[in-house]
């Protein structure tokens, strides 16, 4: 019987899948600790900016170009040579040989050492899945990733998490439709506090997140 590839990837992208995404906060715990973001308007606007001028939106090209290239590996490459900080290398690489290990084990496809955005886009391509789906939940799962961080830290309630969700679906999926060619000539990044806030976190001294 054919599973409707939302099923699929509502479970690749899940919080219960152990690729450990809540061990990360992509810079956020820093610029929380900085009182850069203090609130649910503040959260939401950062991640927002991630989303759109950083590396939410550069993720999503990497995903649509590893599931449109017959080797993922040169992409790999550029991923990690094009990331703005160590800490968000680790993140990217140690995501995604986790999301390798598992899907592997769940699907029986080898997806070798490649980063998380790399590693989802081969996955999809090697399960058939549409591109723009696979996109857009892959986006929603990062902006579900970093709400929680706020409310662990800052700490917003679980109806202002959902509302910062929930307004951010639409842009989720609109970056997913603009990025389905994965022509990495459209790399760029304007999220600078985002970057400079994960550079800084490397030596924050008290941390609950690795990233």
């Amino acid at each position: 019987m054919p599973i409707d590839p939302a099923l699929t990837l509502s479970q690749w992208f899940s919080p219960a899948y152990p690729v450990g995404a809540f061990a990360y906060s992509h810079g956020l715990e820093q610029a929380i600790a900085d009182g850069d973001v203090e609130g649910p308007t503040s959260l939401h606007q950062w991640i927002a900016d991630v989303v759109h001028h950083g590396s939410g939106r550069n993720d999503a090209l990497f995903l649509a170009a590893a599931y449109h290239a017959d080797d993922p590996a040169p992409l790999d490459a550029r991923l990690r040579a094009f990331v703005a900080s160590k800490e968000r290398l680790m993140e990217a690489d140690l995501l995604g040989v986790a999301f390798a290990d598992i899907t592997a084990s769940v699907t029986g496809h080898d997806l070798g050492g490649l980063t998380y955005p790399v590693a989802a886009g081969r996955a999809a391509r090697l399960a058939g899945l549409p591109l723009p789906l696979t996109s857009a939940m892959f986006l929603q799962a990062f902006v579900t990733s970093l709400v929680s961080v706020g409310q662990r830290l800052i700490p917003i309630g679980q109806t202002d998490g959902q509302k910062i969700i929930a307004a951010l679906a639409p842009e989720c999926a609109a970056i997913a439709q603009d990025t389905q060619t994965g022509d990495l000539d459209q790399l760029s990044s304007t999220a600078f506090l985002s970057d400079i806030a994960a550079m800084r976190h490397e030596t924050l001294t008290s941390r609950v997140f690795r990233t």
